[in-house]
């Protein structure tokens, strides 16, 4: 029997998707790539899901790659493999947060080191309990962060920043993250907090989150982004979930939202 490396429940839309290798500080073994990848695969072909929930077990978030089992040889570390579109096997278990069509919210806690930290870069929003303590680790092991790392910091940190933490691969905490974009914000209990937001990110129209996220993602001029922005509203005006939208705001009422 195949150990789970990672665990997902799925309620009222919101998947709660958690790293379970927390005798490990849910380090990042062949069987965890593979285990991340299926979840996201799983969770872009799920009807109904509104938003996602990311988050470790145990004492921490992911203390990154475990070197000793990657250095093994039992995983085929085929890098120039584009086996996920344009990401190979380890970009994917970063940048498919990214492209999942639904909102991601990531519960730090503990350590989100090296590799850990990149794949928690792949969401939407991330909380981070006090103390958590994070790095761009990979110079500390003679290697550079290749997770989808870089293609997802430039949207989060100052460019002077992001070289810096990459140069000298030092550990800062959530406190100092905060203050440099790689957090979002702070809460003693990151978990509920992310659950908290994510049913209300679920409560309202998942057409119009979509597709607000696929204009946050959107990596084209600001020609091509102001005619999606259009094309984008237009889809949505006077569609049953935006009727539903005013309606329900009018008659003050929860909303019914179809999917």
């Amino acid at each position: 029997m195949t150990e789970a490396r990672v665990t997902m429940t799925v309620a009222d839309g919101v998947a709660d998707v958690r790293l379970s290798r927390p005798d490990k500080l849910n380090a990042l073994d062949p069987l965890m790539f593979a285990q991340l990848a299926a979840a996201i695969e799983a969770l872009h072909a799920m009807a109904g899901l509104r938003v996602v929930v990311l988050s470790g077990e145990g004492r921490g978030f992911c203390a990154g790659l475990d070197m000793a089992s990657m250095a093994g040889g039992s995983t085929d570390l085929s890098l120039e493999e584009r086996s996920h579109g344009p990401a190979n096997l380890f970009q994917q278990v970063a940048w498919g947060w990214h492209l999942l069509p639904v909102p991601v919210v990531a519960a730090l806690h503990g350590v989100a080191l090296g590799g850990g930290l990149q794949i928690a870069s792949g969401a939407d929003i991330r909380i981070a309990a006090p103390g958590t303590q994070l790095s761009v680790m990979e110079l500390k092991w003679g290697i550079v962060p290749d997770m989808a790392g870089f293609a997802l910091w430039r949207s989060l940190v100052r460019d002077d920043v992001l070289r810096e933490l990459t140069y000298t691969a030092r550990i800062f905490e959530a406190e100092e993250a905060l203050g440099l974009g790689f957090v979002t914000r702070i809460a003693p209990d990151p978990h509920a907090e992310a659950m908290t937001l994510a049913r209300m990110i679920a409560s309202r129209n998942p057409h119009a989150v979509r597709a607000a996220k696929r204009l946050a993602n959107h990596e084209g001029d600001a020609t091509a982004l102001l005619a999606a922005e259009s094309h984008e509203q237009a889809a949505l005006m006077r569609s049953p979930n935006q009727m539903e939208a005013v309606m329900a705001n009018l008659e003050k009422r929860d909303p019914r939202f179809t999917d």
